[in-house]
């Protein structure tokens, strides 16, 4: 690998290594994140199962242009994959936050990883009578949705 690589360069070389074929990697920017966005035909190979290879497919190259010294402050998206598990994550954090409203009780989100968590505390961090709190360990912890009086 040389000096004069770009992120685009990185993941390219990558994917041709694991043999995933793929039209197109192009940054773009969502609402000032730099998000790498690949289009592919074999995404479910790309994104596995729950997410787990696009994770870690973003931390490889995240520890390649580390020791480079780069900004690693971005997000690889396969096909639009995190932008609708992002929707898809907002409309169940918000249907979630209604039901512990209207019943006036506590809801226990699915285990997910870091990253969601924080999408979910940054969706009802200011909705009323609403509070959130993460629990459990590891690949258990969850968002847990309070209803306060």
């Amino acid at each position: 690998m040389t000096e004069k690589m770009t992120t685009i360069d990185i993941i390219e070389m990558i994917l041709k290594n694991l043999g995933v074929s793929f039209t197109a990697v192009e940054e773009v920017d969502y609402f000032g994140n730099k998000v790498f966005k690949i289009k592919t035909d074999e995404s479910s190979l790309l994104i596995g199962q729950r997410g787990d290879v696009a994770r870690a497919l973003n931390y490889i190259v995240k520890q390649i242009l580390s020791k480079k010294e780069e900004n690693t402050k971005f997000i690889i998206d396969i096909n639009d994959y995190k932008w609708k598990r992002i929707q898809e994550i907002e409309k169940m954090a918000k249907l979630l936050a209604d039901r512990a409203l209207s019943l006036k009780y506590d809801v226990e989100m699915q285990p997910m990883p870091p990253y969601e968590r924080m999408i979910v505390h940054s969706v009802l961090g200011e909705v009323e009578n609403i509070t959130t709190e993460s629990i459990g360990t590891g690949r258990n912890r969850r968002v847990v949705i309070k209803y306060i009086a």
